[in-house]
C-alpha cells in the first residue's frame, strides 16, 4: 500500500497554506473598480414599514445608490423560497410565507434588511445609513416557540393561527398507544434544545459582479456548495443557472450555516448589475448574530414505556420547533425527516410516534447546524434512556445493555423506517466503559468531595444518518506532464478534504501526492456537485474518486497496450506502472501521459444506495465546584464506528471539533432575547460564551471499525458525530454529579449553582 494511501495518519496538505497566511478567503478578494455594500437592518423585531426616506443618504459623500425592497420587486427579483415542504398530519399543506430579500411592507425580526447602500467605501456606506429615516410602527412580538403557539400570542404572519407553520407526524400512533397500555412503567421528561448561533470563524461575505459584455453574473462567497447555491440564486434572480458563476475559495467554517442562499447574495448581485461595478459585502460579527441562520431551539416532551424487565416497548415524543420569522432553505427538513427519523437511536424499540409542530417567531431563521436534527434526536433519546435507567434502578449501563440493537440483528429496520446496515452498539459501549475506567469513578468522586466539589459521570450512545442523497461526480485528468488534477463537486470548509482525496487517489492509482492538484468550488470549472453537508463529502465524493480512478486506469490501460503493442489483457497495473505479463515491457502512468497527444480525462459518478450510519459511545466525566457552579471536564472517552478510516489524524480532529461544539451547546452557548421587544441580548462575544482551549481537554478516542455495507469505500462519515454524542453525555454526567433528574442546556454556572443550593 502507498504510504500516503488510505489508513495512514498523514499531515494535512492544506495546513501549509493556512498556517502561513496564504489561505484565500472571501474577505481577501477585491475586484477592480469595486464598490461596497452596507445592509441597513431593522432594529425592531416586529413592525409595519410606513415609509423609508433615503434622500439625504443618497446625497451623502461616496454614495452611488441605495435600494429598497420595492426596487428588487420592480426589477423582477423573486421571493426567496424554501426548498423543502412538509404535509400537516391531516394531509393539508403547511404555511409557506413569502420573503423578499429586502423587507417591503413589514419587518419580522431584528436584523431584517430594510435597505442596502452602495458606496465607494464601507465607511461611507455606513455613514449614509445613519441618514436614512425608517418610519416603522412597532407592534408586539414573540421570540419563544413555547409562547408563540399560545392563542393570545402576537402573530408573525397574519395568515397563520397560533403562529403554526406545520403540524407533522411520523410513526404508528395506534401501535404506540397499545404499547403504553401494556407498560409496567412509564418514564417522561421535558427538555429544551437551546438555540445556537453558529459563529463560524470566517463570517459570511460576497463579492458580486455583473459582466455587461456576456450578460453573466459572478458571485464569490464562502459556501458549502457552489452548484446548489448557483441554482437557488438563479431561481430568485429569474435567470438560467448558466447565467451565473459561483466561486468559493477557502472557507473558514460552515457547519451547515453556509449551505444556504441569503438575502445579501441576491442584493449584491442585483446592485452590481444596476451600478455597473463589482459589489463587496463582508458581514461583521454583530451582523452575523442577527442575520445568519441559527440552529436547534426545540421544546420536547418525551415518554418511554417499559416492561418489568426494563425492555423498551414504545416511545412518544412531542416537539415544538422554532422556525424563526422566515423559512430558510431546509428549515422544515431539520426537525422532521432529518431529526425525527433518528429518534430510534441505537435501540430496538418496536413502536415510536412523533409529533412536531413548527412555529414562527420574531427571530432569525432556524436551519441546519452541525448534525442538522440528529443532535436534537440524540439528546432527546439519550436523556430519556438515562432517566429510565435512574427510575428503574438499572442504571445507565444496564438499561442500555438490555435495549441496544445486537450486531447479530444487522441489518436492522427501526420503527421509524431507517435500515441500519451495520454496527456494534453494545461493543462500542463496553469498550468505552472500560477505557473510561468507569469502575474507578467512585474513588475519584471521593477525592473531589474532599475538595468541596462533586463529580459526575455520564454516557450517551449515538447514531446518525448521513452520506446519503444524490450522486457525486469526480473528474480525474492525467495531464501531459504526468500530474494528476482532480475536479470534485464537494466544497472544503476546513475539514481536510484535499488531503483525504489525495489519499484515495494514492490508494487506487498507486502514485504519490506531490504532483496532485484538487480543484473545488467553481461552478464553471466543475461540472456537477452536491457540496459538503451531512458528512457526505468523503464517503460519497471519495467513492466517486475510487470509481474514476478505476475508470482512468482502464482507459490508460487501453492506451498503454497500444503503445507497447501487446494484448491489453496481459497488462497489470501496480504502483503507477503498467506491466506486461511474462515480459519486461513496462510503462508508467506518468510516461504514458507524456507520450499521449492530449490529457487523459475521465468523469465518473457514484450514487449512495442508502444513508450510512456512523455510531458510537461518549462518556464524559466532570467536576462541579459547589461554591461557584463552575464545571470542569475531567475526562472524555469516545468509541466511534466510522467504518473504514481514511486518515486517523484528521478523523480525530473532526471528533475533537465536534465534541467542542457539543460541549459549547451543553454548558456555554445561550441565545437570549428580550421577551418584551425581541431584542437579541446575547449578540456579541461579550455576552455569548464559546468554549475556549482551557475549557477543553484531550479526548481519548478509539475506533471500533465495522465496515459499512452501503458505501463503496466502506466508510460511514464522521464530521457531525462529536456534536451529536457530546451534549447528552455532558448533561448526563452533570445530572449524575448534582443527583437530580434534569437540567436544561446550557447548564451555565449560575444555573448549576442555583440547582445546588435549591436542594
Amino acid at each position: 500500500m502507498n504510504k500516503f494511501g488510505i489508513g495512514h495518519p498523514v499531515l494535512r496538505d492544506e495546513d501549509i497554506r493556512f498556517i502561513s497566511g496564504k489561505g484565500l478567503y472571501t474577505g481577501d478578494i477585491s475586484l477592480e473598480n469595486q464598490t461596497y455594500m452596507y445592509v441597513l437592518r431593522s432594529n425592531i423585531s416586529n413592525g409595519i414599514i410606513k415609509s423609508i426616506d433615503i434622500d439625504d443618504a443618497l446625497n451623502s459623500s461616496g454614495v452611488i445608490n441605495i435600494f429598497l425592497g420595492k426596487d428588487l420587486r420592480e426589477a423582477g427579483i423573486k421571493d426567496m423560497p424554501t426548498n423543502f415542504k412538509a404535509k400537516n398530519k391531516d394531509d393539508s399543506d403547511m404555511y409557506t410565507p413569502e420573503r423578499s430579500a429586502i423587507a417591503i411592507d413589514k419587518v419580522r425580526h431584528v436584523g431584517d434588511p430594510i435597505a442596502i447602500i452602495i458606496a465607494e467605501s464601507i465607511e461611507q456606506a455606513k455613514n449614509a445609513s445613519e441618514l436614512i429615516f425608517a418610519d416603522i410602527e412597532e407592534i408586539a412580538s414573540v421570540t419563544s416557540c413555547k409562547e408563540a403557539i399560545k392563542d393570545d400570542s402576537p402573530q408573525v404572519w397574519e395568515n397563520t393561527k397560533n403562529n403554526l407553520c406545520f403540524d407533522w407526524e411520523m410513526g404508528e400512533k395506534d401501535k404506540v398507544e397499545d404499547a403504553f397500555k401494556k407498560a409496567n412503567s412509564i418514564v417522561e421528561i421535558e427538555l429544551i434544545n437551546n438555540r445556537i448561533v453558529p459563529n463560524s470563524m470566517e463570517t459570511r461575505g460576497a463579492v458580486a459582479n455583473y459582466n455587461n459584455e456576456d450578460g453573466r453574473y459572478e458571485l464569490r462567497c464562502s459556501s458549502q456548495g457552489v452548484h446548489s447555491l448557483r441554482d437557488r440564486i438563479s431561481n430568485v434572480l429569474n435567470i438560467e443557472p448558466n447565467e451565473i458563476r459561483v466561486i468559493t475559495t477557502d472557507v473558514g467554517g460552515g457547519f451547515g450555516m453556509k449551505i444556504f442562499n441569503y438575502p445579501e447574495y441576491i442584493c449584491s448581485l442585483f446592485a452590481s448589475k444596476i451600478v455597473g461595478r463589482p459589489v463587496k459585502w463582508i458581514s461583521d460579527r454583530s451582523e452575523a448574530f442577527l442575520s445568519d441562520t441559527h440552529g436547534r431551539d426545540h421544546i420536547t416532551k418525551a415518554k418511554l414505556a417499559l416492561n418489568k424487565e426494563g425492555i423498551f416497548l414504545g416511545i412518544k415524543i412531542d416537539t415544538i420547533a422554532n422556525m424563526g420569522a422566515y423559512l430558510s432553505n431546509f428549515a422544515i427538513f431539520i426537525p422532521t425527516l432529518a431529526g425525527t427519523a433518528m429518534l430510534a437511536g441505537c435501540y430496538k424499540t418496536p413502536a415510536i410516534y412523533v409529533n412536531v409542530k413548527g412555529v414562527f417567531t420574531n427571530t432569525p431563521a432556524i436551519d441546519a447546524y452541525r448534525g442538522a436534527g440528529r443532535p436534537e434526536a440524540s439528546f432527546v433519546i439519550e436523556r430519556l434512556v438515562d432517566v429510565a435507567g435512574m427510575k428503574s434502578g438499572l442504571g445507565p449501563i444496564e438499561i442500555r445493555r438490555r435495549n441496544l440493537i445486537p450486531s447479530a440483528e444487522m441489518p436492522y429496520k427501526t420503527a421509524l423506517n431507517h435500515t441500519y446496515d451495520s454496527g456494534d452498539f453494545l461493543g462500542n459501549m463496553e469498550l468505552a466503559v472500560k477505557d473510561s475506567d468507569w469502575e474507578g469513578f467512585k474513588d475519584r468522586a471521593k477525592i473531589s468531595e474532599k475538595n468541596n466539589k462533586t463529580r459526575g459521570i455520564g454516557l450517551s450512545t449515538y447514531i446518525e444518518a448521513c452520506s446519503g442523497g444524490g450522486p457525486e461526480e469526480a473528474t480525474i485528468i492525467l495531464e501531459k506532464n504526468g500530474n494528476i488534477t482532480l475536479h470534485i463537486g464537494t466544497q472544503s470548509n476546513g475539514q481536510g478534504h484535499e488531503t483525504a482525496y489525495k489519499q484515495i487517489l494514492c490508494e487506487y492509482l498507486g502514485i504519490g501526492p506531490e504532483n496532485m492538484t484538487v480543484i473545488q468550488g467553481d461552478s464553471d470549472v466543475i461540472a456537477f456537485g452536491a457540496g459538503t453537508g451531512g458528512s457526505r463529502s468523503v464517503p460519497v465524493g471519495g467513492a466517486a474518486i475510487k470509481v474514476a480512478s478505476q475508470d482512468i486506469i482502464s482507459k490508460a490501460k487501453s492506451i498503454a497496450a497500444q503503445k507497447l503493442n501487446i494484448d491489453e489483457s496481459t497488462l497489470e497495473y501496480k504502483e503507477g506502472i503498467f506491466l506486461a505479463e511474462g515480459t519486461n515491457l513496462t510503462i508508467s502512468l506518468e510516461d504514458l501521459a507524456k507520450e499521449s497527444d492530449e490529457p487523459i480525462k475521465i468523469s465518473s459518478q457514484w450514487t449512495p444506495p442508502n444513508y450510512t450510519f456512523p455510531n458510537g459511545c461518549h462518556i464524559c466525566e466532570l467536576e462541579v465546584d459547589k461554591d461557584t457552579g463552575q464545571i470542569e471536564i475531567k475526562k472524555y472517552t469516545v468509541v466511534d464506528d466510522f467504518g473504514l478510516v481514511i486518515n486517523p489524524n484528521m478523523l480525530a480532529g473532526q471528533v475533537h471539533g465536534g465534541i467542542a461544539q457539543g460541549i459549547g451547546q451543553a454548558i456555554f452557548e445561550n441565545t437570549v432575547y428580550d421577551s418584551e421587544n425581541g431584542q437579541l441580548l446575547s449578540g456579541s462575544f461579550m455576552d455569548y460564551a464559546l468554549p475556549r482551549a482551557e475549557d477543553l481537554i484531550n479526548v481519548d478516542i478509539r475506533w471500533n471499525m465495522v465496515p459499512c455495507e452501503t458505501n463503496l469505500l466502506q466508510i460511514k462519515g464522521a464530521g457531525e458525530a462529536g456534536a451529536i454524542g457530546a451534549p447528552p453525555a455532558v448533561i448526563n454526567a452533570l445530572v449524575n454529579a448534582l443527583n437530580i433528574d434534569h437540567i436544561d442546556m446550557p447548564a451555565t454556572p449560575n444555573k448549576v449553582w442555583s440547582k445546588i443550593h435549591s436542594n
